[in-house]
């Protein structure tokens, strides 16, 4: 079944590491096996954008169209896909096809797969009018009808998402701290809200007005990532990608507690002392997300319920957005809309 969908497309595409993107006019990818064709909304733009444009991601699929939060309108179904309709809104995160097959696979634990692609990165992904995914990967998002625009669910696809799993690594603690107050750590702060558990922001020296936006959403604390808090941390979460952040928060953190690494790129760690990690603490990675945490967070999100803050852009001024999250000049997330 199809809607109906135009021979071309505008997209901003990566052609090479280092250079910006570029505004093009391409064929409206078809649907293959088990894939939808989607409209897309809204997507919102992610560090990680940033890490593959400066070629800190190795093999990207090149030219690559970027964009991992994706929310977008099926607007026609692949062979074989049941479940979804036309005219659905689905979104469609950085996880967009995996084996199937494999020891991680079998066991629920598919963000492992060593085949897995990514999208945006191996799969052209939202920085356009129009795309394809796999249905896999695809989670249906609610309508307009309940007043949440497209621009305000697309961060929820990988800010959200990653930020959940991220948490659900931490375990229980109930005092948390937030290394870098961006997308992803504005979405959590409000899980842990919700929770009921406290957390202190780490932001930048210097940067009050994001200390300021982290104290509106309930930080018990908010300062310097160079600052001592003013009690132990139970588990830290670090959105920042700066490694020496690491054994700063390791100091910080209390007996048996947890720092996790939430991103995909990190500066190296430096070296230090095993006294600051004795005591059964531990230091973990987020590896993508498994689809059992995109239903669990888009089943909870609702339910707090979480508002993203967002900066909107034209699609044709993407390089501008990323810009602007590389500098630090947003509070919350920048989405691009396809108006």
């Amino acid at each position: 079944m199809h809607a109906f969908t135009p021979a071309s497309m505008r997209a901003m595409r990566l052609h090479r590491p280092g250079e910006a993107l570029r505004l093009e006019r391409l064929p409206v990818p078809v649907a293959g096996p088990g894939q939808l064709q989607l409209r897309v909304e809204a997507c919102g733009v992610c560090r990680t954008d940033l890490h593959l444009i400066d070629g800190e991601l190795p093999h990207p699929a090149l030219p690559i169209i970027p964009g991992h939060e994706i929310v977008g309108r099926i607007t026609a179904l692949g062979e074989g896909v049941s479940g979804f309709r036309i005219g659905q809104r689905v979104g469609v995160p950085w996880l967009g096809w995996t084996c199937g097959n494999c020891r991680f696979c079998r066991s629920g634990r598919e963000n492992l797969c060593d085949s897995a692609r990514f999208t945006g990165y191996q799969i052209d992904g939202g920085f356009a009018e129009y795309t394809v995914a796999d249905e896999r990967y695809c989670f249906a998002l609610p309508d307009t009808s309940n007043g949440t625009p497209a621009i305000e669910l697309a961060p929820l696809l990988c800010a959200g998402l990653i930020g959940y799993r991220a948490l659900r690594l931490a375990g229980e603690a109930q005092t948390v701290g937030i290394y870098g107050f961006g997308a992803a750590a504005h979405i959590i702060a409000q899980v842990l809200k919700h929770q009921g558990r406290s957390f202190y922001a780490f932001t930048r020296p210097g940067d009050t007005e994001s200390q300021d936006f982290a104290r509106r959403l309930g930080a018990a604390w908010a300062g310097s990532a160079e600052q001592t808090p003013p009690q132990a941390l139970d588990a830290a979460l670090i959105f920042a990608p700066a490694g020496p952040l690491v054994p700063e928060a390791l100091r910080h953190t209390e007996k048996g507690g947890c720092v996790v690494c939430a991103g995909i790129h990190m500066s190296d760690i430096p070296g230090f002392c095993y006294a600051d990690l004795w005591g059964e603490r531990m230091i973990r990675s987020v590896a993508n997300l498994t689809r059992e945490d995109g239903l669990g967070f888009l089943d909870l999100a609702p339910k707090i319920p979480i508002r993203t803050t967002v900066t909107p852009f034209p699609l044709e001024q993407a390089n501008e957005a990323l810009s602007r999250l590389r500098s630090g000049a947003l509070q919350g997330a920048a989405v691009l809309t396809m108006d």
